[in-house]
């Protein structure tokens, strides 16, 4: 083992280091915690344990991760925290383990970016390639899709869910499902339209992003009950592989509130 740990720094005798991981000064990495391959405790990170951080992330000063849940069920049960590959994680962050309520695991997936004071909360679970931007919020057992991008300062009710690709305006309250590849804004948010510039980002163009405009336009602007709307799409919108996901997405969370244009929420409301 090639890692490299600051003589003020405290590691408990249980942690793994990975091959060139370097533990900077005054941190402290508890028990049963590993740290990937050349990833990079700066300075004062605090790990308490049961954390798992994948090889080549970097983790900035006063950040805290793997904390006890901020959960009154919680009673002391060994649960943990999963970090992927490539995390980016800056100051003040904080990340904190599940509950035996919950999943028993917070896991948040590879390539993560997530800015100074943002806070996940326990047993979430966020997918690859996610931004959070400074100060952004999970509640607890929120779901975030891959490639989303949460605002500054937002903040996600639990147990919600904000789909792959969708974004979310800064200073807003996502107290109802986000559909994959929506953007929403406000307090409480609504939902804004397609994140089209992360679409075509993502190489989807043409007879592919006409397609999810047809069944955006069609779910929450079309004529008749939503209810109605939802169970017709599939014959209309089956081939469309970003189309069917935003269906799926909305099947899935037939529980939950989904979130909606705001007009049209109200007009379907006044109408039932």
């Amino acid at each position: 083992m090639n890692a490299r740990v600051h003589p003020t720094a405290s590691v408990d005798p249980s942690a793994l280091l990975g091959e060139d991981a370097e533990i900077g000064p005054f941190c402290v990495v508890g028990p049963n915690v590993a740290i990937g391959a050349r990833t990079r405790l700066v300075a004062h990170v605090y790990i308490e344990r049961e954390t798992t951080i994948g090889a080549d992330g970097l983790v900035h000063p006063y950040t805290v991760l793997g904390q006890p849940p901020q959960d009154k069920s919680y009673k002391g049960e060994p649960t943990q925290l999963i970090i992927g590959d490539r995390a980016h994680i800056r100051e003040q962050a904080t990340i904190h383990r599940g509950t035996t309520r919950g999943r028993g695991v917070t896991a948040i997936g590879h390539d993560l970016y997530m800015m100074a004071q943002a806070h996940v909360a326990h047993d979430c679970v966020v997918g690859d390639q996610v931004t959070l931007a400074h100060g952004a919020t999970l509640g607890g057992h929120v779901t975030v899709g891959d490639r989303a991008n949460l605002g500054g300062l937002c903040a996600v009710h639990q147990q919600g869910r904000v789909g792959a690709g969708a974004m979310v305006g800064g200073v807003s309250l996502v107290s109802a499902d986000l559909i994959p590849y929506g953007i929403c804004v406000g307090v409480p948010a609504d939902l804004r339209g397609l994140n089209v510039i992360g679409l075509k980002r993502r190489g989807v163009q043409g007879v592919a992003l006409r397609a999810i405009r047809a069944a955006y336009a069609f779910l929450f602007h079309g004529e008749g009950a939503f209810a109605d709307r939802l169970a017709q799409a599939d014959a209309h919108f089956s081939g469309a592989a970003e189309a069917a996901e935003i269906l799926a997405f909305v099947r899935a969370g037939a529980k939950r509130r989904l979130m909606r244009p705001a007009t049209t929420a109200q007009a379907e409301e006044l109408a039932e």
